[in-house]
C-alpha cells in the first residue's frame, strides 16, 4: 500500500469517527427536546420513548470508542491528528452523560404528569432547555468548523445556564416552604432543573475540546461555577 493510499484511509476513518459523533449528538439533541415536551404535556407515551432512546446513544458511545481504539493502534496518530482523536473519545463521553440527563427528566415527567405542577415552574424549565440546546448545538458547530471563536462564546454563556438553574432553585424553595404538599412534586422539578444545568456543563466541555484541538491546550479552569444552592446533587441519579 502506496503512502498515499494510508494518508487517505486515514483520513476516512477520522472523518468516520467524526460523523458518529455528530449523530449521536443529533439524537442527544433530539431525545432533550422530546424530554422537555414530554414534561410539557404530560406525554408518558413520549417520555418512554425518550428512555428508551438512550440505548441507542450508548450504542453509539461505544462505537466511537471502539473506533477510536482502533485509530490509536493502527495509525499511531501525532500532533493535530491525535489531538482529534482524543478529542472525539471526551466529547462522545460528554455527549453520553447528556443522553442520560435526557432519560432521567423523562423519567421524572412520567411521575410528575400524575401529579399538581408547581406553576410558572415548566415555562421556566422550557426556557432553561431552549439556552442549553443552544449552547450544545453551538458547542458541536464549533467542533465541526474548528471555530475556537464560537466555542468560546459557548464557554462564556455557561454563566448565564447557571444564573437560570439559580434562580429557578429558589423558586423552587420557596414553593416547597411555603406549601409541604408542594416537596414531592418541587424536588423532581429541581433534579430536572439541575440535569438541564449538568447538560450546559457538557456542552462547554465540548466547546473545551475544539480548543483543543485548535491551539493544542485546554482553556485554563478559572471559570467560576455560580451554583447558588445548598442541595447537593448526585450525577449517578440517573
Amino acid at each position: 500500500m502506496t503512502k498515499e493510499h494510508i494518508v487517505s484511509a486515514f483520513d476516512r476513518d477520522l472523518e468516520g469517527i467524526q460523523a458518529t459523533v455528530m449523530k449521536m449528538g443529533g439524537l442527544v439533541e433530539e431525545a432533550l427536546r422530546g424530554a422537555i415536551k414530554a414534561l410539557e404535556t404530560g406525554d408518558t407515551e413520549l417520555a418512554q420513548k425518550v428512555r428508551k432512546s438512550d440505548r441507542s446513544v450508548d450504542e453509539l458511545d461505544l462505537k466511537v470508542k471502539h473506533d477510536a481504539a482502533r485509530i490509536l493502534a493502527l495509525r499511531s496518530p501525532t500532533a493535530s491528528d491525535l489531538r482529534l482523536v482524543l478529542s472525539v473519545i471526551e466529547i462522545s463521553a460528554h455527549l453520553e452523560r447528556c443522553g442520560d440527563y435526557a432519560k432521567n427528566i423523562a423519567k421524572r415527567s412520567i411521575v410528575l404528569a400524575e401529579n399538581a405542577q408547581i406553576e410558572g415552574t415548566v415555562p421556566a424549565l422550557r426556557r432553561m432547555a431552549t439556552f442549553v440546546l443552544s449552547m450544545l448545538s453551538d458547542a458541536l458547530d464549533a467542533y465541526i468548523r474548528k471555530d475556537a471563536s464560537l466555542a468560546e462564546a459557548v464557554i462564556e454563556r455557561d454563566l448565564e445556564a447557571d444564573d437560570m438553574y439559580n434562580t429557578l432553585f429558589r423558586s423552587l424553595l420557596t414553593h416547597m416552604m411555603e406549601d409541604p404538599r408542594s416537596i414531592a412534586a418541587g424536588m423532581h422539578l429541581h433534579f430536572i432543573a439541575k440535569n438541564i444545568e449538568r447538560v450546559g456543563d457538557h456542552a462547554t466541555g465540548i466547546a473545551e475540546q475544539t480548543i483543543y484541538v485548535v491551539t493544542g491546550a485546554l482553556p485554563e479552569d478559572d471559570r467560576p461555577k455560580k451554583d447558588g444552592t445548598s442541595i447537593t446533587f448526585k450525577p449517578s441519579d440517573e
